[in-house]
């Protein structure tokens, strides 16, 4: 009996054998595939320009690449930059070239295109600006950081959505009539099926392959679904785009007072197994650059959580960057500090040799005391108010108000003392 019976018999899984045959048939990239959408007018148009597709596992890159080349008679050749070097690249060029000089085109597939190199990326240019290949990229990383500049000029990038709920409920629905019955899930299993998925189409149909094997007729409630499964585990890179998208978001609803929400991220980088200690740092910056003086408090806060989970280990230390959390989210917010320094910094570039006031420098020797060194100081203690009103910026250079404090907190009993001094200084001077 030939092997090729052999292979026609084996068990196909349900992903590939549920595989969308047709674009209209791919769900969750309509902003894409619809006729009126970017792909979807090429397509109609059978003039397909090299594109990468960008989007977290499961969302349809590799089934939307299959379908662009039969849809536009290309021939499609796919190749995974984690397997494939640049001698493989250069014989599929070669075999691309031939058949154009048939009449036929290639769309060349790249999984994973952004762990080629820079270097080997540059070796698609020519064949890309000569038309020898139509290139379809995927990857689950910003192109813009993993692409080189000369590629991106000559791709378009299309972003495809995670996908939502109610598509993954119709590959559910879709599976089930190819079963030709339903799932024993009870409707909360369901529901915790497709929130265990996670926007991973190809994640939910391999859990639904599993559920109908082990399948013995009684349907699964919540609880049941979650002993025969395992949920899949976030996609989080922690050297990656994922990564610094969680702690922006994280920083950004501190900064922002939303508690609820700077609680969510941070348990979202705990869940994805990101290390607490780049938590811990990330709420130090925010407390010295987002609450500042408004809440002097908030760094002691910080950092005290940071020791906390350092003696404590993850599970009573997560309490710890939580109370942080929360205290850092609800604190009074002022970048004053920041401004401060920056327009501070700034001004010590301008004007970096410039002496300081005679008043403010120190005479340890006869010498500096004839040159006029420490002449006019008064000692700020023996004055009444404690505050001698002396001008410390150097001569010639005008003072400046680079911490000015909101009225926020602390920050407003500062600039009360602050206009105080200020009223002072210009009254003795």
């Amino acid at each position: 009996m030939s092997s090729s019976l052999f292979a026609n018999q084996a068990p196909r899984p349900l992903a590939d054998r549920l595989r969308p045959i047709r674009l209209a048939d791919v769900v969750g990239q309509d902003h894409l595939l619809k006729p009126d959408a970017p792909i979807g007018r090429m397509v109609a148009a059978r003039n397909l320009s090299s594109m990468v597709l960008w989007g977290t596992p499961g969302c349809g890159k590799t089934t939307i690449a299959r379908l662009l080349a039969e849809a536009t008679d290309l021939h499609f050749e796919a190749i995974s930059a984690l397997q494939s070097g640049v001698a493989d690249l250069r014989k599929m060029f070669e075999a691309a070239r031939g058949r154009r000089a048939g009449g036929q085109g290639t769309l060349l597939f790249c999984d994973e295109v952004h762990h080629f190199n820079k270097s080997v990326q540059d070796i698609f240019l020519p064949y890309l600006e000569d038309g020898t290949i139509t290139l379809v990229g995927a990857t689950t990383e910003n192109p813009s950081f993993e692409l080189n500049a000369a590629i991106l000029s000559r791709v378009q990038v299309f972003v495809l959505h995670r996908l939502d709920e109610a598509a993954l409920a119709a590959m559910l629905e879709r599976a089930e009539s190819h079963l030709g019955h339903p799932l024993p899930l009870t409707p909360d299993a369901r529901t915790a099926l497709l929130a265990m998925a996670d926007g991973d189409g190809r994640f939910l149909l391999n859990m639904l392959e599993q559920i109908n094997a082990l399948s013995d007729g009684e349907a699964l409630d919540a609880a049941g679904l979650g002993r025969v499964l395992q949920r899949r585990m976030p996609s989080y890179d922690k050297a990656g785009d994922g990564h610094y998208n969680l702690l922006s978001a994280f920083h950004k609803s501190l900064r922002g007072s939303d508690a609820d929400a700077a609680l969510y991220w941070m348990c979202r980088m705990l869940a994805a197994g990101e290390d607490p200690r780049v938590i811990a740092r990330r709420m130090l910056c925010v407390a010295n650059e987002d609450v500042g003086l408004a809440d002097p408090n908030a760094i002691v806060q910080a950092l005290t959580a940071w020791e906390t989970y350092e003696r404590l280990g993850p599970a009573e230390g997560e309490r710890a960057l939580a109370q942080a959390c929360l205290y850092l989210a609800t604190a009074p917010k002022s970048n004053a500090v920041e401004v401060a320094l920056g327009e501070a910094r700034a001004l010590a570039r301008k004007t970096g040799s410039v002496m300081p006031p005679m008043h403010a420098v120190n005479a340890p020797t006869r010498v500096m005391k004839d040159l006029g060194y420490k002449q006019g100081y008064i000692y700020d203690h023996d004055t009444p108010e404690g505050f001698s009103g002396l001008n410390y910026f150097p001569p010639g250079v005008e003072r400046h108000s680079f911490y000015r404090p909101v009225e926020r907190g602390f920050e407003r009993d500062i600039k009360k003392r602050l206009t105080y001094w200020e009223n002072l200084r210009g009254r003795r001077s």
